[in-house]
Formats: C-alpha cells, sequence, structure tokens
C-alpha cells in the first residue's frame, strides 16, 4: 500500500520506468561538458546597428563617433546565478554520510569547466569528491567513500571569479554531518538492521516488496535492490493506487491509505514506513507495492533517528536502482561518477 503522485525531475526516457514503483508522492542524466566561452564572448559586446536603425547614445559616445557613424552598446546580460543549494544548512539540518551536495544554476551553464571550477568544498575530516553534471543546470557533488560522521563541511561558490561573471555574489553554506546511520534492508531474510557509527543498534522485521505486476517490461511491486538515500520524512503520508492508475474507489484494486513513519528512498516512491495492517508477515515474506514495511516500533524508532543522506542498502530482489532515481548516485562506482565532471582528471601516478 504505498505509491502516491510524483513529479519529474529525470529524464523522459527514465521517467516511463520510475513512474511505475512502490508508494510516491511527490518526486539527468549528464552531459557532455560545454567548451568554455571564448575571449570575446566575456567583454561587453559592441557591434553596429542594422541598417535604418536608430540607437541613442551618450553625448561623449556621439562625440566619438565618425560623421554618419552610430555607436551601440549591448545591454549586459544578468550574472550567473545559484537558486537552490541542497541539504539545507547545519543551522537547519544535520545530514547523514551518504549527503550529496545539489546545486542547481538560474539557467543553463555556458561553461561547465568554468563553473566547477570555483566550487569548493571543505571538510573537516577529508574524504575524496567530484562533481557530476546532472543536467544544464544541476551538478551534483559525492565523496568517494562516506563521509566521516560527525563534522562539519563547507561549501563555497566564488561565482564572481567565472570569466565574464564578475557581478556575481560568492555563495558558502556550512553542513553538519551527522551520525553514521546504515540501514541494511535483506529482502530475502526479511530484516533490516541498522547500524549506528558502526555498531548494530536495531534488528527489525520488514516486508518488502512482492512483485508480480509487471509494466512496460518491469516489475513494479519489487523494492530496488541498490544503495538507496533517505530524502526526508513525513510523520503521517498519505498513500494512494494513482501511480497504477486506479483512481476510482470502486475499482478493487483502488486504495488510499495514511501511513505512518515514512522515510522516502527515492523519487519512484519507496519508502521505509510503518506497515499498515498484516503484521504477520513481517520478518516472514514479502507483500509490499515495492515499500519497505516495517514493525510499528520499528518504523517509529526508525523515523526517529532518520536523516536526510542517511544509507538504506536494499538487497535480494532482481530490480536494480536506477543512479537516477532520487539520491542514488552510490549506484555508480567512483570511476563513473567522475566521468560526469567537466574538469579533467589526473591520471594516477607511476613510481
Amino acid at each position: 500500500m504505498d505509491p502516491l503522485k510524483r513529479t519529474a525531475g529525470i529524464s523522459l526516457a527514465f521517467l516511463a520506468l520510475a513512474a511505475m514503483t512502490a508508494c510516491s508522492s511527490s518526486p539527468g542524466r549528464a552531459t557532455d561538458a560545454l567548451p568554455p566561452a571564448s575571449p570575446q564572448a566575456r567583454g561587453t559586446a559592441e557591434a553596429s546597428p542594422p541598417a535604418g536603425s536608430t540607437v541613442n547614445a551618450s553625448s561623449s559616445q556621439a562625440r566619438a563617433a565618425g560623421a554618419g557613424e552610430t555607436v551601440v552598446r549591448a545591454k549586459a546580460k544578468a550574472p550567473l546565478r545559484i537558486v537552490d543549494i541542497t541539504p539545507m544548512g547545519e543551522k537547519s539540518e544535520t545530514i547523514g554520510v551518504g549527503s550529496p551536495i545539489i546545486v542547481t544554476f538560474d539557467r543553463a551553464v555556458p561553461s561547465r569547466a568554468a563553473a566547477e571550477a570555483v566550487l569548493q568544498v571543505q571538510a573537516e575530516k577529508p574524504v575524496d569528491g567530484a562533481w557530476r553534471w546532472v543536467s544544464e543546470r544541476k551538478v551534483v557533488y559525492r565523496t568517494k567513500t562516506y563521509w566521516q560522521p560527525h563534522q562539519k563541511v563547507t561549501f563555497t561558490a566564488r561565482l564572481g571569479d567565472i570569466p565574464g561573471n564578475e557581478g556575481a555574489k560568492n555563495l558558502s553554506r556550512r553542513f553538519a554531518i551527522g551520525a553514521s546511520n546504515i540501514a541494511l534492508v535483506d529482502t530475502r531474510k526479511h530484516v533490516m538492521k541498522v547500524r549506528r557509527d558502526g555498531r548494530l543498534v536495531k534488528s527489525i522485521p520488514i516486508s518488502a516488496g512482492r512483485g508480480g505486476m509487471v509494466r512496460n517490461g518491469v516489475d513494479v511491486y519489487l523494492t530496488t535492490s541498490g544503495v538507496h538515500l533517505a530524502m526526508g520524512k513525513k510523520p503521517v503520508e498519505t498513500m494512494t493506487s494513482g501511480w497504477l492508475g486506479i483512481t476510482d474507489p470502486k475499482d478493487p484494486l483502488y486504495y488510499k491509505l495514511e501511513i505512518p513513519w515514512a522515510v522516502r528512498i527515492s523519487d519512484s516512491g519507496e519508502y521505509v514506513h510503518q506497515s499498515a495492517g498484516d503484521y504477520q508477515f513481517l520478518g516472514k515474506s514479502n507483500q509490499s507495492h515495492g515499500c519497505v514495511r516495517a514493525t510499528p516500533a520499528g518504523a517509529k524508532w526508525f523515523y526517529g533517528i532518520a536523516q536526510r543522506g542517511d544509507v538504506v542498502q536494499v538487497t535480494g530482489t532482481k530490480r536494480k536502482l536506477d543512479w537516477r532515481n532520487g539520491w542514488s548516485f552510490w549506484q555508480l562506482n567512483w570511476t563513473q561518477w567522475k566521468q560526469g565532471s567537466a574538469l579533467p582528471t589526473t591520471p594516477p601516478t607511476q613510481d
């Protein structure tokens, strides 16, 4: 009893697949780097107007122009800006060790290499990391291994250092990395084991996706196997059968349920949440539409500790999690991830 409506945030090709999953409630494929802007494009453009046009110029400009000539100065383009940084800063939330840093610009970035070069990440406990472009406007920072817990990470964007963007305001945000919460969901043994700062602290009986509903060649009732991240949580989430196109209350497959302690782990609608009844299946068999159902006590406890960016690793199903599905960036290995950067990677040194 899981899915809800989702909004589009991924490629059209992936949409058809991602829309068919579990319990969605709301919802980029990387492209090649664009070449840096030419030196001529970085300055203020000047050009002659079309024949017969009228141009207003200052008296000094008019005096500087020869007889019969006109002067035109192109209107300065607004500086490239950042319109969103995810996650929020340290005063608003504490994040998990798998957290990405997601930066969204106000428009398509003309020179990705130039923009990426002015984005800096500094951690109190450093670990290798790299940016990957997932759309014309959005770039994501991911580390090679999970962040070390209990530290501060500072992100700085020196936008004014981008050639031709000198009027832009520089930005900075500091994040707080909390405890290392790693949840391992075994869909074959029907258990979720949660490790906190490396120590096993809770084993929760669960029921995962039962399978058996194939749409476009995909069994949408299977929970996706792979490294998910917690993306958000609600004490009560409304879940309906609308994701299946079933909106008629008279349809035997129709449902609309208020589900407690819902922690979202994908864009396609997978959650860890309290089971809506059917407790007899928890720890014994998979009966959900794709979500991870847990006991009331277990779900409430997990909701209480959950931070955005916490790791929820699912194993045991034939359906693989797509790296573009929500914050599933850990589905790419480190070599694959770095290929999405606009900056050249440093080749390994040879002894």
